[in-house]
Parts: structure tokens; sequence; C-alpha cells
């Protein structure tokens, strides 16, 4: 009688520690899987806080874009919409434009199965730059001003529809329009530095 408590008892140890094995394995491989599906913009010639090839700045072929890649769109994407902006120029140009920072490039309607925008290319629809151009303009930081490294903030994000405007529209417009429809948000950020030229 007491060998049949004793064994009982064992299989019940025995299903209770089978258990937690699974339930730790669960919990272990449950965050890797999260974080491969999150929503990203990268880029294959620079990583994220690496410097940008002088070959996409005004140190090469200024308005030649870099291939971006966009992966794990959330559930609903409609279209996506791309700001690139330098929020390091000098304050002397910031206060003289009223600007916080440099538009590069303004992307939008960019369609929801869009999971590359080619180097050089455009998809979608493309609004106004800082430099009231219609396009990319690559990065040409000032090297005589502090900071002399800036940042280039490639900002994609998913919408819950499409943007459609009648003229060019400029980063502000496409970002008051876009307010109510964001759905995710990627951000790949880039560097440059011109002090060495």
């Amino acid at each position: 009688m007491g060998m049949k408590i004793v064994l009982t008892l064992l299989a019940l140890f025995l299903v209770v520690l089978a258990a937690g094995i699974v339930g730790m394995n669960f919990r272990f491989s449950a965050n890797p899987v999260t974080s491969m599906n999150t929503f990203s913009l990268t880029s294959p010639v620079f990583k994220d806080g690496e410097m940008i090839p002088a070959k996409y700045t005004c140190d090469g072929e200024r308005f030649l874009s870099p291939p971006l890649s966009i992966a794990h769109a959330p559930e609903g994407t409609q279209s996506f919409a791309l700001l690139v902006e330098d929020p390091d120029i000098p304050q002397t140009f910031k206060d003289e434009r009223g600007i916080d920072a440099f538009d590069h490039w303004v992307l939008y309607a960019i369609p929801a199965n869009t999971t590359e925008i080619p180097e050089g290319g455009a998809v979608g629809a493309q609004g106004l730059n800082s430099a009231n151009t219609s396009g990319y303009t690559g990065p040409c930081p000032p090297p005589e001003y502090e900071p002399t490294t800036h940042r280039y903030l490639f900002k994609l994000y998913a919408l819950s529809g499409t943007l459609n405007f009648i003229k060019e529209p400029t980063a502000s417009e496409v970002k008051g329009a876009i307010e109510s429809m964001i759905i995710g948000e990627a951000l790949l950020t880039g560097t440059y530095d011109r002090s060495g030229n």
C-alpha cells in the first residue's frame, strides 16, 4: 500500500516537472519569435546608427537614394509613408527657416505589399524636401558648424489608409495627414560627417 502511494506521488512529481519544463521552453522561445516579427526598416548599405556611404551624399551622387528594406508590416496596413530628416542642422538655419529639421525625402502612398525601395528609386508618390525639390537629396552637413556629425532619421509609417494630394506635399503636410492613420512606426538612423573633407 505504501509503495503505491510512493509511486503515485512520484508520477505526479514527474508530470509537474515536465509541465514546468514545457512552460519554461515556451517562455524562452516566445521572445525571439516576437522580436523577429517586429516592423522594421533596414538598408543593405548601412546598419542602424552607422555612417551612410558617401555615395548617397553630396560627396557622391547627391540625389541617389540608398536602398531600403521593409519587413513585418502591421496587420491592416494599407500603405506606407517615409520621411527622412536631419534634426542636427545648425540652430541658425532652424531660426532662419523656422524649421526643426531639414527634410531630405518625402515619400507617401507606398503600396502595402512593398518590401524593397531600390537604390535611386521611389515607390509611391514623392513630396517636397526642404530644398523645395521633389525627391531625395543626400546628406551634406556643413563641416564648419557643430555638431559636425549629423543624424539622418529614416522614419517609416504603416498607415490604415492611403494618402492622396492634388499637389506635391511638404513633410509637414504629410505628417498632419497621417496623424490619425498611423498603426506602426519603424526607424532607421544613419549618420554623416564631412569635417574631414
